[in-house]
This record gives C-alpha cells, sequence and structure tokens, in this order.
C-alpha cells in the first residue's frame, strides 16, 4: 500500500495500526528477556502467526518485527541485523499477501545519544528502501535530531514514502529528555518530514487521550498508539491493567478528536485490535450513515488531501503564555540593578529556629535572596525547597533552592516544581549535584536522569506550558577551573537553554578573577561573583584540600596561620571585602556563602558592600 492510496483510505476513517510485537511475543513464547527480533530466524512461525492475528483482528497497518534492530547491531554486527531485518520484511511481506494491508518499516530509538547511532540507523533504512519499502514508522523516541536526519535520508531517496514519527511521552506530555513532545512532533511536520507525528508507549489511552484533546487535529495528521494502560508486577510477571473494551473505548474518543492512526503499544495483543476495530468501524457506519442522510459526501481534512505544512501564518498557535507575576529578585536583576544573594544551607536536625534567626538577620541587612543548597557533597539536610517555602511564607524574603539532578527523577522533579510555584518560590538554581561517596553507593543510589543544561531545558518548556509564573532559573559557573574553557562552553549550552544567571564558585584567587573577566566578556547571562569568608587557618587548608571546584592561593593559605579566632575572622572579612571591589565591575551583584553557619560575617559584608 504506497502513499496514495494510504491518503485515500484515510478519507473514509482512522487506520488502525496492529498491537504490541514485543510483549505479545514474550507472551506467547515465554521468553521474557528475549528479543523478539531474534525469533525473525530462530522462530519465523510465531512472527509469522502475531502478523496474521493482529490482521484477522482488523488492522490495517502491521509494522515489521524491527524495533529493536539498531541496537542488536550495535550488541552483535551490523551484518545480524540485516539478516534479521531481509527475514522481517520476507515474513511481513507473506502475512499481507492478497490482502488490503500496509506494512511500515519499523524502528525504535536508541538507547543513548544519537550521534553514534547514525550510521547503523542508515543502514538498516537503505535496506528497506531496496525492498521496496515506502511506509515508516519511527516510534518511541524522546528528542529529535537522528528523525530528522532519517526523515530527510528517507524523503531525498523515496520521495512519495509516507513517515510517521511518534514520540513517548508521559502523562504530562513530555519525554524522558524532558522535552515536549507536542513540540517535537509540530517542529518535525511543519519542516516536512513526517507526514504523521504523535506518541506511543510509556503513557496508556486515558492519559493520551486527554494530551490529544488538546491539540487541533485539523492542522496535522496525529498517530496515536498507548499501551494497554500501565504496568504492574505480579507473580513476577508484568502485566497491564486495562482491559481490552476501555482500551477501545479511547481509541473511538480519539478518533472523535481527530486522530488518523490508532493502534497499540506495549501490553496489547490481538484481543485489543479487535475491539478497537469493532469500535471504529462502528463509528464509521454511523458518520457514513448520517453524511447519505445530509445527501452529501463527508469532508476531507485539509491536512489528508494537501499533506503539506501550513504556512506561518496558518501554523496553529501554541498557547498562550499568561502574564508573569511579580519575581523581585529576577525583576530587580534584569532592571540593572545589583542583587545580593546568600547562600545559607539548611539544618543538619529538625531544630530550624537559629537557622530561621540566622535569615532574618540577613534579610535586615539587605540580602536580596537567600539560597539553599541542595545536600551538598551528598550529605543529607532538611530539604532545600521545604526550607525555602518556609522562608518566604514566615520571614518574606525571596528565597532560592538549589536542585540537583542527582536525587529526582522526572517526575519528582516537576512535582517538587509544582509545589514551590504554588508556594509562590519562582527562582531555582539548578547543578548536577556532588556524587555519592564510594562507600554508599550499594545503599544510595544517584538518580542522574539528566544534567543541569537538560534540567534547564525541561524547566523552560514547563514555563511555556504550565506555570502562571515562569521559574527564572539559575546555573553554576566554576571560576576556578585550570582550564577554563570547557567551562564557558558549558556556560554557553546553559544560557541556551534557559539559565538567566549564573552563581560563581568563590573568587579567591587570580585566576578566578580572570576567569571571572572573561566569563564577562564572552557570555550573555547575569553573573553574580562569588564570594566566601574564610574563617580559620584549618578552613583555609580545608578549602585548599578537599573542597572539588574551590581554589584559595598558598600565600592566602599561610596568612591565616596562627591567628586567633577573632584575627581570622578579621582577616577573612577583609579578603572577601578585597574581591568583592576587585571585580566588581565584572559582575551584576554578589552570590555571598555562608561559612559554618556565620551570619554575622555575612551580615558585616552586607552592610559594607
Amino acid at each position: 500500500m504506497r502513499r496514495a492510496e494510504l491518503l485515500r483510505k484515510l478519507e473514509t476513517g482512522p487506520l488502525l495500526f496492529d498491537g504490541a510485537m514485543g510483549t505479545y511475543y514474550a507472551t506467547l513464547s515465554g521468553d521474557l528477556t528475549g528479543r523478539s527480533e531474534l525469533a525473525n530466524r530462530q522462530d519465523p512461525e510465531l512472527i509469522a502467526a502475531i502478523h496474521s492475528a493482529y490482521i484477522d483482528a482488523g488492522c490495517s497497518c502491521i509494522k515489521t518485527n524491527t524495533f529493536a534492530l539498531p541496537v542488536i547491531a550495535m550488541e552483535h554486527t551490523e551484518a545480524e541485523a540485516l539478516d534479521l531485518l531481509d527475514r522481517a520484511w520476507a515474513i511481513a511481506r507473506e502475512a499481507v499477501a492478497g490482502r488490503d494491508i500496509a506494512i511500515f518499516a519499523d524502528f525504535g530509538p536508541p538507547p543513548s545519544g544519537d550521534g553514534a547511532w547514525e550510521s547503523i540507523y542508515l543502514a538498516l533504512t537503505d535496506r528497506f528502501l531496496e525492498f521496496g519499502a515506502t511506509n515508516f514508522l519511527f516510534e518511541t523516541f524522546p528528542n529529535a535530531p537522528l528523525l530528522r536526519i532519517l526523515t530527510a535520508h528517507i524523503r531525498a531517496r523515496e520521495p512519495e514514502a509516507f513517515i510517521i514519527c511518534s514520540f513517548a511521552v508521559s502523562s504530562d506530555g513530555f519525554t524522558a529528555l524532558g522535552l515536549s513532545g507536542r513540540a517535537l512532533a509540530e517542529g518535525l511536520f511543519d519542516a516536512g518530514l513526517a507526514d504523521a507525528v504523535g506518541f506511543n508507549c510509556v503513557s496508556g489511552p486515558g492519559h493520551l487521550l486527554s494530551l490529544v484533546e488538546g491539540i487541533d487535529s485539523g492542522h496535522y495528521l496525529l498517530s496515536i498508539m498507548p499501551n494497554a494502560g500501565y504496568p504492574a508486577t505480579v507473580s513476577g510477571r508484568t502485566t497491564y491493567s486495562s482491559s481490552a473494551a476501555y482500551f477501545a473505548d479511547r481509541l473511538r474518543e480519539m478518533a472523535e478528536a481527530g486522530v488518523k492512526f490508532l493502534g497499540g503499544c506495549c501490553g496489547t495483543d490481538p484481543n485489543y485490535i479487535r475491539s478497537a476495530a469493532e469500535a471504529l468501524d462502528m463509528d464509521r457506519r454511523a458518520g457514513a450513515s448520517s453524511a447519505e442522510q445530509q445527501g452529501r459526501p463527508r469532508s476531507v481534512s485539509p491536512a489528508i488531501a494537501s499533506l503539506k505544512p501550513p504556512g506561518r501564518g496558518e501554523h496553529p498557535q501554541s498557547p498562550a503564555v499568561l502574564e508573569a507575576g511579580v519575581n523581585r529578585f529576577r525583576d530587580k536583576l534584569l532592571r540593572g540593578e545589583r542583587v545580593i544573594a546568600v547562600e545559607l544551607d539548611s539544618p543538619l536536625d529538625s531544630d530550624i529556629s537559629k537557622y530561621m534567626a540566622g535569615a532574618a538577620a540577613l534579610k535586615t541587612a539587605g540580602a536580596d535572596i537567600i539560597t539553599v543548597a541542595d545536600c551538598p557533597v551528598a550529605r543529607s539536610r532538611m530539604d532545600s525547597s521545604i526550607v525555602a517555602c518556609k522562608l518566604r511564607r514566615e520571614l518574606g524574603i525571596d528565597a532560592l533552592p538549589h536542585l540537583t539532578c542527582r536525587d529526582r527523577n522526572l517526575n519528582a522533579t516537576r512535582a517538587l516544581l509544582l509545589g514551590l510555584s504554588a508556594e509562590g518560590v519562582h527562582n531555582v538554581l539548578i547543578v548536577t549535584g556532588d556524587p555519592i561517596p564510594t562507600a554508599e553507593r550499594d545503599l544510595v543510589k544517584s538518580v542522574y536522569n539528566f544534567n543541569s543544561r537538560m534540567l534547564a531545558r525541561y524547566i523552560q518548556e514547563l514555563n511555556s506550558q504550565v506555570f502562571q509564573t515562569p521559574f527564572f532559573i539559575g546555573g553554576a559557573l566554576n571560576v576556578n577551573a585550570v582550564n577554563f574553557e570547557p567551562e564557558l562552553r558549558r556556560a554557553r549550552e546553559k544560557v541556551e537553554q534557559g539559565i538567566g544567571v549564573l552563581f560563581t564558585q568563590p573568587v579567591m584567587t587570580p585566576r578566578a578573577a580572570t576567569n571571572l573577566r572573561r566569563a564577562r566578556e564572552t557570555l550573555d547571562v547575569k553573573l553574580l561573583g562569588g564570594i566566601m569568608p574564610v574563617v580559620s587557618y584549618r578552613n583555609a587548608r580545608f578549602i585548599a584540600e578537599e573542597i572539588q571546584g574551590m581554589e584559595i592561593a598558598p600565600e592566602t593559605v599561610e596568612r591565616f596561620r596562627d591567628l586567633s579566632k577573632e584575627e581570622a575572622a578579621r582577616l577573612g572579612l577583609d579578603l572577601s571585602l578585597e574581591m568583592a571591589a576587585q571585580i566588581a565591575r565584572d559582575v551584576d551583584g554578589y552570590y555571598l556563602i555562608t561559612p559554618f553557619s556565620r551570619t554575622d560575617m555575612i551580615v558585616e559584608i552586607l552592610e559594607k558592600l
């Protein structure tokens, strides 16, 4: 079935794909850990039977059993993957022989960065094109760079190819990389690289229906292939909760909302597709009857008729971003006024009285915002976001919690941001986070689903689609790096992803001051210069020897030797004020870091700045 024929069929209603191959194969074969693609050689009769079962259930399109072939090519050899592809194509061709069923060459996403996978995907795609494949489905992808390469390649070799690109999104509409599935889909369609776009896997039919209802389907050909609900482990086996009838009802509602390609992903089987086919056929009969009664043919979607991306003037507008609320810290900084942020680490225990008293003193002394580190050096402290909310609610001072990528996945991060927004905390500082000490890694597991740049991009996506008052995002800049070029490069990437202010590590050396000046000259972003007073000789040595990312000159360390507590504190204050004056022209404000909860020292610095 070629492109023109697919378009003609869409005029009478949506086309129904088959359901899952991998999970259904596992159920039939009892092989719960193997790859179904290997069965193209080991058990081709079973793969053929699965195709036939879906066709008998009423689907109009089937997918080749090739989803994981790029991974197999990487794990084994490209030659083995090509052999399995040849067999998959032959099995699918035999299954549809004599039937009006379309075959879609199917690929899933790479498990890691796109760059290393491009040649493998191109080789497999070219083999399909050599066989005469004209329909392609790229499914479950978390981003678009590799898709842009592959779809452009197919377009160049086969202009009449029909390409569907589908992204795996959670119930909030975002991929595992924190990208808006809707924005990814629209980008490929607008570029003319995909004929249809949509979502599959990860989410169940109810959540994907909700996502569809927020999209203007009149401008896009949409493809939706949900999982059969959400998985649970029962007696060691993974099962899915929703029934075939429920699944079919949701697909029927998707069709009513304008979705043109429907099907099933993980957990679905021929029963789900049969129920969906029956539900969709009832809708088609009802639609035809209504049209006949009115004496006119059913209208055809403009997108189906032309399949060309709408012009810029016709492009559906994204939901308007609501008027931003007041953010005193951000607004003062963007007005060009000097701001002062003070970092005050949260308590190690549940007694917060001394902490709150210190924060109140900092507010009185002129701090614009209190920043709260997120379990620095991977040592548990009172949660930074809870402390930030308490500061704002009880003291009326703006607070900025640090958020690390170490301890939270995407879901937990979104949940936390929603809570912060509700509490009126609209500033965050995002960092990758210090690693868990090696001795504790068997008991305490890091998450690291993303780095600070990816997290910034995710928050910016939420700003445009979720939050009435957007978050102002801060990041870190290590001006103490011996090789500063990589730091500048990462800083540029952070700015590109939406970070509006960079907080530097403490500036205590000429090299750090020089690097800060370079940052000022090359980065289009607000900079807050780090200032941290040293309190003793022991403290100076600890900074020099044990704290990654901080640097103190040996001669400065020696200046603290043999000083009394009072003398050391005075020297620490004097050196901090001297450095603040030295870097004044290169910063938009200061980032004062409180040592050992010594708010009295920071108050004195605040009074003299």
